[in-house]
């Protein structure tokens, strides 16, 4: 049985610092999107993703029916905009705040952002509140290394992570 306290656990996880994602999906239903720290590499051969999204996110429905989303990592200077899909914002003026265009599965790609990778989603699981969707990439985009910083978020903040040579 376990006893650790659900406050302690969120205390401890803020001290683990993780990449910014805006990821986001569009389809029969609908364009949707939101900010998201739970995204890593699961393997490279088929590539894939694992992206955590909570069952009571405004954009969990649209995730589920249209089976594709974009993993969009973004760089320092975008905080703005990854506060906007973290929050209550209505979902159309998320959208409004940048620039977009699509890649092979017809969900939105951030102009600018570090990297895109667009995906078929391939298996979930539930675990509490989250489901874990396996996101299979189709195609992706990247800035070349050493254009733009990264944004991290860390003790319940984002903060910029330069590039050094």
């Amino acid at each position: 049985m376990n006893t650790l306290a659900k406050q302690d656990y969120r205390d401890a996880m803020a001290r683990l610092g993780a990449a910014v994602n805006i990821v986001t999906t569009d389809g029969p239903g609908g364009r949707a999107g939101f900010a998201a720290s739970a995204v890593c590499s699961v393997t490279d051969e088929p590539p894939t993703l694992l992206v955590c999204i909570n069952r009571g996110s405004s954009a969990y429905a649209a995730v589920q029916a249209n089976g594709v989303l974009c993993v969009n990592t973004v760089g320092a200077g975008q905080q703005t905009l990854c506060a906007l899909f973290g929050g209550r914002t209505p979902q159309p003026e998320r959208f409004a705040a940048a620039r977009w265009r699509t890649m092979g599965t017809g969900s939105p790609v951030l102009e600018g952002a570090l990297a895109s990778f667009d995906c078929c989603v391939v298996g979930r699981a539930s675990i509490g509140s989250h489901d874990i969707l396996y996101c299979q990439a189709q195609a992706l985009e990247r800035l070349p290394p050493g254009e733009g910083g990264g944004l991290i978020y860390f003790d319940r903040g984002y903060h910029a992570v330069a590039c050094t040579p």
